[in-house]
Formats: structure tokens, sequence, C-alpha cells
């Protein structure tokens, strides 16, 4: 109980409290809109003609979201019936070595999506293959926008600086893209936060993998003898 309690301190409670947040919000917002768009559509033969895009984006934003939480929360599936054949010595030591890879995996993860949405932002991307090494100039596509999601009135304050002056008539893509840069950051966090609660033997393992064995001790009740 004092680790988890010591998990959900500072820094650590707040990212999971904007996990959480931005989770449900998402879904509320996914649900309203397709909502409104059925009965627009079946009701008075109209539609919001950004509602898709919206929500697909939205949808995507949920993922991004959601495969750092299920790494917070352990909920990530996986195969351990090698790893059960060994003793709690070398399965943590396989244990840690996959957090290893996972954190690696994660960096990269991170490098491709920054490389990705900085042009967008008007930032540059990174050089080198695999790790940083730098920064290379990139041809500035801040006035790319999407296809259907008009450009919110609050935001206008954003055209000198991106946009050279020139109004936006559809919302920015750098916009909506910020969730990839954002959500593997979050990835790699949960994956190196993990990392330390297994050397730390607060966790077992990165995933979880017996959702079929708990379902069925939640019906055992049901066939067993009066």
């Amino acid at each position: 109980m004092s680790g988890h309690s010591s998990d959900q301190s500072g820094l650590a409670r707040i990212v999971s409290e904007i996990e959480e947040t931005a989770i449900a919000l998402i879904l509320g917002l996914m649900t309203i809109i397709t909502f409104i768009n059925v009965v627009l559509r079946y009701g008075f033969n109209t539609g919001l003609i950004w509602g898709l895009e919206s929500v697909t984006f939205l949808f995507a934003w949920l993922v991004l979201f959601g495969m750092s939480y299920a790494v917070k929360v352990t909920a990530h599936l996986g195969v351990d019936a090698v790893v059960n054949l060994f003793s709690e010595g070398p399965r943590k030591v396989l244990a840690l070595i996959a957090g290893v890879i996972c954190v690696i995996y994660a960096a990269l993860l991170l490098k491709g999506a920054w490389d990705y949405w900085a042009p967008f932002a008007g930032l540059d991307a990174t050089s080198g293959r695999w790790f940083p090494s730098g920064f290379l100039n990139s041809r500035d596509q801040a006035w790319y926008v999407v296809d259907d999601i008009p450009f919110p009135e609050f935001l206008r304050f954003i055209e000198p600086i991106m946009n050279e002056g020139e109004a936006y008539e559809k919302l920015p893509r750098f916009i909506p893209y910020a969730m990839l840069p954002f959500g593997a950051a979050l990835l790699l966090l949960r994956f190196v936060q993990a990392l330390v609660r297994v050397a730390q033997g607060r966790q077992k393992a990165l995933i979880v993998s017996h959702e079929a064995e708990d379902a069925v001790e939640d019906v055992k009740h049901l066939n067993a003898e009066d």
C-alpha cells in the first residue's frame, strides 16, 4: 500500500490525473458528438460536417493515452508461459531485460513521433537514424490544416506566430497531431516507472496475461456443488 501511495505522489500523481481525466473527457466527447450526429442525420437529414474527423482524432488520442495508462495498471496482455518456468530470481532478470527493451522502444517511438509532428509545428526534426544527435532544418508545415474541423476563434492569436499572419480556415494539423509526441513521452515515462518498480521488487512483470484464468475464477462458484 505504501508503494502505491508513493507512486501517486508528486509528478506521478499529476500525470495520472491528467491521463484519467483526459480519457474520461475523450470518451464523453466521442459519445456526445456521435450521438448528436446520429440524431441530426436520421432526424433532420443533416449532420456535423466536422463530426467524423473530430471523433477520428479523439479515438487516436484515446489510443495514445490508453497505451501508457495500460502500462501503469499492467493491463497489456502478454504470454508468460516460458517465463513461469524459471524461479523468482531469473524471472526478475527477464522482467528487467524486457523493461529495458520497452524503454528503448518507447524512446525510439518518441523520436519518430517528434520528427513527424515537429514540421507541422514549425519546429525542427531531430537528426540521427536511431537516436537524436541534433536537429535538422525542417520545412515549415505549420500552414497545413485538417479537412473539416473549423478553426476556433479563440485561437486566432496563434496566426501571427504559426502562419505568418495568414488566417486559418480550418484547424492547423499541429494541434491534433501534438498528441503523438505527448503520448509517446507518457509511454516512455510509464515504462521507466514500471522498470524501476520491477528493480525495486514492487512489481513482478510489465504485463498481465491471466484474464481467462481470472474469468474462470469469477464464475467457478456457479458450477460449485451446494
